[in-house]
């Protein structure tokens, strides 16, 4: 028989982990959420910060800035003068040598012309345009002038234009005009709204060389060349107004060609009209020394503009911003392919927070599950018990026997005086892996001994049910003193502690500020705090009130989490009267409830927040008249001790 031997994996990351510790991410959403900020807030923040080693939004639109900077950087835009200026004074400087070793007349009038020419490139090229050059060579200089900014223009609008214009053959221009042609009807014929597919197609086949782009459809073709278009015209906005007149001459005189420019004029404003939205009005602030030709220059603001685009997809702060708006190519492009990884991990992380049932989306946008409140009292609870743990309060375990212990289904192992049930099927277990351990068999016919190490007993829990109403002050000032987070958080894990070891128990919160309204985790979870000024305890303990006498049978427990001594009450009609400072009537009719509660047997037990005085006398009175206790925690330490009262007060030893 073939042997089989186990082991660790060491082949690199475990193959089958879980893509994402969806635990970690709601954990974080949720320190969000208790610290008042909404779910898409909190989301949004999840996928700025990335989480299990992947970048964030933050970190890619990090890189993305330092890419900016560097493209800022590049070089001169107004480079193209220079260069045609460079040119032109070489062109100048050769025809002068030439006309100096003539001595006819004709000579001196062609020095004299020369002499009087504008002094800006655009000006002087236009007066040249007539001239009858003496030099061969200052003639061909000159005439390239025109032909490398033509070629430059075209290049910067067809990216496939810049081999076809370097050829001198006549057919390429004529080319290039044919398919400028073609084009325009194309355009025109997809802004009526007509089926371009077959004609896209026979474009394509025609004129593709001109688009390495490789466009898949029209759209996709007037997309690119509405960029370069919007581009150059906000080239030219970061222009001088001088630099930005002499090069329009010089752009214009360029495209000399009648049927040319009438062709590139037509192009401009079909692109105008079906993409009137793309940015052509702003400038560009380039601060590089070094001069770049127009198509150059066109390029690096294209170029910078993506980058622009890109880094307004990757920062999500306009309405409506989804991880789908983000441009997959052009972030590969500049980022690499780890960036796009990283995308596709975050876009993966939200989808499988919504699978997996932590999050739903509805009209509002995203909501919190009962699962993922689940998950937020879980983390509350565990930090609470460590801080027990550290503390020393609010021992809870109890291994006393008696009718009304129930098995938790945990064990421990036995120590003498234990009167626990064993658990015979974990003894036996532990027996026999002792017994393989020192390499001894245990065959059918073998006799297996037990230790007493090997003994476990079975925990139980003395479990007296109790109702519990939990008061919590939902007034602005809980927020603004920094103790909104950590009373939600003290909440949801009493919530989650009487669902899971508590069941029999029945859990009501009640939110208070000028009125009083019962919560359920999902609410609470997800509320935010309002602009309300009132602090309405005699509301919240009315519905403390009612919900202790739906459970007659259980220990009445009421817990108050405040930060303000009353300043609000119902009055005869329902309607909440608000007063600060606090009026005699306010405290009467809540000192009233108080004393309802007491008659009923229960007791009132009172986290005071912060120092207030008149909170501080208040709480103090009502310790008294019921026998209640005043705990004033820090804030830090307020789930501590909540939890640890409730586990006190469960028992009945607050009667």
């Amino acid at each position: 028989m073939s042997k089989f031997r186990y082991g660790p994996w060491r082949g690199g990351p475990d193959p089958l982990a879980p893509p994402f510790d969806l635990r970690a991410a709601i954990d974080k959403i949720g320190d969000d959420v208790l610290n008042a900020s909404s779910i898409d807030e909190a989301m949004r923040e999840l996928l700025r910060q990335g989480l299990d080693g992947r970048s964030g939004l933050d970190r890619l639109a990090e890189r993305l800035r330092r890419l900016r900077e560097l493209a800022r950087r590049r070089g001169d835009l107004g480079g193209t003068l220079d260069q045609v200026r460079a040119a032109l004074d070489q062109a100048l400087a050769t025809e002068r040598d030439a006309l100096a070793r003539s001595d006819s007349p004709d000579a001196r009038l062609a020095e004299l012309e020369l002499a009087t020419l504008p002094d800006n490139a655009a000006g002087a090229i236009r007066a040249l345009a007539d001239y009858q050059w003496t030099s061969p060579e200052a003639k061909e200089i000159f005439e390239s002038i025109t032909q490398q900014l033509r070629r430059e223009v075209l290049d910067a609008q067809f990216a496939g234009l810049k081999q076809a214009m370097e050829s001198p053959d006549p057919a390429a221009m004529a080319a290039i005009k044919d398919m400028l042609a073609d084009l325009n009807a194309l355009l025109a014929a997809h802004a009526r709204s007509e089926d371009t597919t077959e004609r896209f197609a026979d474009f394509m086949a025609k004129h593709g060389q001109f688009f390495p782009e490789n466009p898949q459809n029209v759209e996709e073709l007037i997309d690119a060349l509405a960029r370069r278009q919007a581009a150059a015209q906000r080239m030219m906005n970061s222009l001088s107004p001088e630099q930005r007149d002499q090069l329009g001459q010089l752009i214009n005189q360029a495209l000399g060609d009648a049927d040319l420019a009438s062709a590139m004029a037509q192009l401009s404003d079909n692109l105008r009209n079906l993409r009137p939205g793309l940015d052509r009005e702003s400038a560009v602030r380039m601060r590089g020394d070094q001069p770049m030709g127009y198509s150059e220059a066109v390029q690096a603001v294209s170029e910078l503009a993506e980058l622009e685009d890109l880094g307004s997809q990757l920062g999500q702060a306009y309405p409506g911003a989804t991880l789908d708006d983000i441009d997959v190519d052009a972030l590969e492009r500049h980022l690499g392919r780890e960036a796009v990884s990283d995308l596709d991990g975050l876009r993966q992380l939200e989808r499988e927070l919504e699978r997996q049932g932590f999050l739903r989306r509805d009209a509002d946008g995203l909501r919190l599950t009962p699962r993922a409140v689940r998950r937020m009292g879980q983390t509350a609870l565990r930090r609470v018990f460590q801080q027990l743990a550290a503390s020393g309060l609010g021992d809870h375990d109890d291994h006393r026997t008696g009718a009304a212990d129930e098995l938790i289904g945990s064990t421990r192992p036995w120590t003498f005086g234990d009167e626990l049930p064993i658990d015979v099927p974990r003894t036996v277990t532990n027996a026999y892996l002792r017994t393989a351990e020192r390499g001894r068999p245990t065959g059918p016919g073998d006799r297996l001994r037990l230790d007493v190490a090997d003994f476990e007993v079975a925990e139980t829990e003395r479990r007296t049910a109790a109702a519990v109403a939990l008061c919590v002050d939902l007034s602005f000032s809980m927020l603004q003193d920094g103790r909104w987070a950590p009373m939600k958080q003290t909440a949801l894990a009493l919530s989650q502690l009487i669902e899971t070891r508590f069941r029999q128990d029945a859990l009501q919160v009640i939110g208070f500020n000028r009125l009083a309204r019962q919560l359920n985790g999902v609410e609470l979870a997800e509320i935010e705090p309002e602009w309300i000024q009132g602090t309405n305890l005699q509301h919240a303990l009315m519905i403390a009130g009612r919900h202790l006498r739906r459970h007659p049978e259980a220990e009445p427990v009421v817990l108050v989490i405040t930060d303000g001594e009353p300043t609000a009450h119902l009055t005869g009609d329902g309607s909440a009267r608000f007063a600060y400072p606090t009026t005699a009537e306010t405290v009467r009719v809540t000192v009233a409830e108080v004393d309802e509660l007491a008659r009923y047997g229960a007791v009132i037990n009172t986290f005071m927040l912060g120092d207030d005085p008149g909170l501080a006398r208040f709480v103090d009175a009502i310790a008294r008249r019921c026998g209640g206790r005043v705990f004033t925690p820090d804030t830090d330490r307020l789930g501590e001790y909540v939890v640890a009262d409730y586990l006190s007060a469960r028992r009945g030893r607050n009667r």
